[in-house]
């Protein structure tokens, strides 16, 4: 089972980098890639405490380290050589990012994809019911739908998801700056979804990080994030909370959180 699980995460990672099959239905080759590789990680470990060897004093000899050098030397040499291929042979890879992305939609609302965390679903809202809750020190305040509309600030910025598409969009609505008390403050936003996902950002941030409420001039729709989505620029997909409902400022640090999301 485990070879098999690698065998199909490199094959899955060789098909969306050179871009020969990007997805196939629902499941991107991305998807497929990371998803296999997770899935082989308990049986890695169970072959590891299996078959366990004690280490030696020869495995950290001046031999054992060169050759660990020499694979990664060719490890590289392959990678810059797949690249090269993929450009002289003008692959769809040749395209990719530099996070391994695939352009799809830029500065077309329409064509911008709806995803969100794995164990979420869209959630249906009542914007005449809903609120935007903001904790600010001492200071607690609840927004309408409507009173986010009434802001105007605009940011044109990457949505980049690990999925494997980036796509260029305008957004609008309010800077975090205008919502927060104090931006001077100790600690770190604490960015709530209505579904609980969550994310933390250092308060000094507050200025780069745009609530929005439209795409592309036109009101978000409940895929994309409506009512409103925090626009997190130059950070990836999973930093980009929908359906925002509450946001905190609390003692806690910015990296008091695990690198990726999983809840």
């Amino acid at each position: 089972v485990f070879t098999m699980l690698v065998v199909i995460s490199v094959l899955a990672g060789i098909l969306h980098s050179t871009g020969v099959l990007i997805s196939a239905g629902a499941l991107t080759a991305m998807e497929v890639h990371v998803g296999a590789a997770l899935v082989a990680i308990p049986f890695a470990a169970w072959h590891i405490i299996a078959r366990r060897i004690p280490a030696r004093a020869v495995d950290l000899s001046r031999r054992s380290l060169l050759r660990a050098g020499a694979l990664i030397a060719g490890a590289g040499l392959a990678y810059a050589a797949g690249e090269g291929a993929l450009r002289v042979l003008r692959l769809p890879g040749s395209a990719r990012r530099f996070t391994g992305s695939y352009e799809f939609g830029s500065l077309e609302p329409s064509q911008l994809p709806a995803t969100q965390w794995m164990f979420d679903a869209v959630p249906q809202i009542d914007p005449r019911t809903w609120r935007l809750t903001v904790h600010s020190g001492a200071v607690t305040r609840e927004w309408t739908y409507e009173d986010l509309m009434a802001f105007d600030d605009r940011v044109r910025a990457t949505l980049d998801c690990t999925g494997g598409f980036f796509s260029t969009q305008d957004w609008s609505g309010a800077w975090l700056s205008r919502l927060i008390a104090d931006e001077t403050a100790a600690g770190s936003l604490h960015v709530r979804s209505s579904t609980g996902y969550d994310r933390r950002f250092a308060i000094a941030n507050a200025r780069r990080l745009l609530l929005a409420t439209r795409l592309g001039g036109v009101a978000l729709d409940a895929g994309h994030g409506f009512p409103v989505r925090l626009v997190a620029p130059e950070r990836r997909g999973y930093w980009w909370v929908k359906w925002v409902t509450e946001i905190r400022v609390d003692e806690l640090p910015a990296w008091w959180q695990l690198p990726f999301p999983v809840q």
